[in-house]
């Protein structure tokens, strides 16, 4: 069985989720990205991707993300072909990695972005990386140049971050500065390793 020792990492566009991930690790937690995976399992599929969607969105061997994600979030079903080709791929290598995790019998994070919108992961406990809206916008804009429209339309794909806020089990708060971020980080590790005192 997968998933029995696994904590979804969550959060939405811009709210420091890979920063997160980077602390929790620095902190001594694991984890399967699946992002990382999605981005090898894109590559590997280049061949697929320019049949489908043509050459624009090949470069040599790789592909395109940014080309490609800006017709993904234009096109519903250029979307929805993407997604139905990835997805059970995906989710294929996270349950491999994840049984292998489980052999630990200690917690260990999925960073999955879509934990919530997309379902189909047996995962009982997350925690979300949560800022506010007015903050996950000014900080996504400011980071991909993108206007404030194509921002939200990008932010709006996602469900909102108050929702996931209240579906998460813990929630790590990133309206702060790095400080605070480390802070709240540490304090979610030292929660996980209240709860399975007998590992070190």
């Amino acid at each position: 069985m997968a998933y029995d020792y696994a904590i979804a990492l969550t959060g939405g566009i811009a709210t420091g989720k890979s920063t997160v991930a980077s602390l929790l690790t620095l902190n001594g937690m694991r984890i399967i990205d699946a992002d990382t995976i999605s981005h090898e399992i894109l590559d590997a599929s280049s061949v697929w991707v320019r049949e489908n969607f043509g050459e624009a969105f090949v470069d040599g061997t790789k592909v395109n993300r940014t080309k490609l994600g800006t017709l993904i979030f234009s096109d519903k079903e250029a979307k929805k072909k993407l997604e139905d080709f990835l997805h059970p791929k995906i989710r294929a290598e996270i349950e491999q990695r994840s049984i292998k995790q489980d052999s630990f019998k200690f917690p260990y994070l999925i960073d999955i972005p879509l934990f919530f919108e997309n379902g189909g992961y047996d995962i009982k406990e997350s925690v979300v990386v949560y800022v506010p809206k007015e903050l996950q916008l000014e900080r996504f804009m400011k980071r991909n140049g993108y206007s404030k429209e194509e921002s939200l339309r990008r932010i709006e794909s996602q469900m909102d971050i108050e929702e996931k806020r209240k579906r998460a089990t813990w929630v790590i708060y990133n309206s702060g500065d790095l400080k605070h971020l480390q802070r709240e980080c540490e304090a979610f590790v030292s929660k996980i390793k209240a709860k399975y005192p007998e590992k070190k």
